[in-house]
């Protein structure tokens, strides 16, 4: 860790998307959640490709206060993306997310420390009290926390809430793409890491519109299966596509079966013996397919993943 790094306790992550109206009233907001202790702290605003005057907020807030830092995606990346691009920029020994939309309350950022200073590696938020539309949020939350926690093990009542702290060594290595910054708590138990839930603030949002909907459920349940592979086959990937090949393993062999007794019985159904030959082969092919993935896979895990963080069309917000 840079010298640098170790001058700062917190790094404050918050990604923002069209939310002109909302930055400087958050960034006031932390500043006075924050200047009754002795922190030395930075806040890291991401715009993810933000069309409206949101750019411009930060530059004014950039140009007064020396612990903002503010970068910009020159495209809508996503919330995932955004996430990532400030772990990897961020240099406190702990890291707190947050949405900009003033929705999550700063107040509690104390409260967070507090707790990951009590021996945990995660605090994640929930949002007892959740000031959202019922139908088009809550229920698919709820919903979704259910099925993370039963097909992960790790049982969260509110995966989806930004409010959370972190270690900032364990973020910093983390890798997220897709929607997958609301599954990092599953995923960090891999490392055996020690995970507390704790009440947080939420509050009704006051400017702006919410830029999220029922289209992001569906990418959430194809993370999910990922996350599970990630989960349960992580040092063994062959095994997962192996399983998965079972099937059309079997498939093939009960379908040449068949074609070998309508070839022994000479029977008279004309289509049969064209039909099962060609199943025979498409699965044999398939399950072939599925385990060379597998060895694949199991290639990738032996060398790991030794990618340097993707900044590409990322970039740091000047002051004029």
């Amino acid at each position: 860790m840079s010298s640098q790094s170790e001058r700062l306790d917190l790094s404050i992550v918050v990604p923002v998307f069209n939310e002109e109206e909302n930055v400087a009233i958050l960034h006031q907001q932390i500043a006075e959640a924050l200047q009754d202790t002795s922190l030395s702290y930075e806040v890291i605003f991401v715009d993810d490709g933000s069309v409206d005057r949101t750019v411009e907020r930060l530059r004014e807030i950039c140009s007064r206060d020396h612990r903002v830092t503010a970068l910009r995606f020159r495209r809508n990346y996503g919330q995932t993306a955004a996430v990532q691009a400030g772990f990897d920029f961020s240099q406190g020994a702990a890291v707190v997310t947050m949405d900009g939309d003033l929705q999550n309350d700063p107040v509690d950022i104390p409260r967070l420390l507090q707790a990951l200073d009590e021996g945990f590696d995660v605090i994640s938020g929930w949002r007892k009290e959740r000031q959202d539309r019922a139908v088009t949020r809550r229920l698919p939350s709820k919903v979704a926390n259910w099925m993370i926690g039963s097909m992960t093990g790790v049982h969260v009542h509110d995966n989806g809430c930004m409010m959370k702290a972190y270690r900032g060594d364990l973020v910093r290595k983390a890798r997220l793409y897709a929607e997958m910054h609301r599954f990092l708590v599953p995923m960090l138990t891999l490392s055996g890491c020690r995970i507390k839930e704790m009440v947080v603030n939420h509050r009704a949002r006051q400017f702006g519109e919410s830029k999220y909907g029922l289209s992001r459920i569906w990418k959430v349940l194809l993370d999910l299966l990922t996350v599970k592979m990630l989960l349960r086959f992580s040092s063994h990937p062959a095994t997962w596509f192996a399983i998965l090949g079972v099937p059309f393993g079997f498939l093939g062999i009960v379908s040449g079966i068949g074609s070998i007794l309508l070839y022994v019985t000479k029977s008279d159904l004309e289509a049969f013996p064209v039909i099962l030959p060609a199943i025979t082969v498409l699965s044999f092919f398939l399950a072939a397919h599925l385990l060379l993935l597998g060895m694949f896979a199991e290639l990738t895990v032996t060398l790991g993943d030794s990618r340097e963080a993707d900044l590409v069309g990322v970039e740091l917000v000047l002051v004029d």
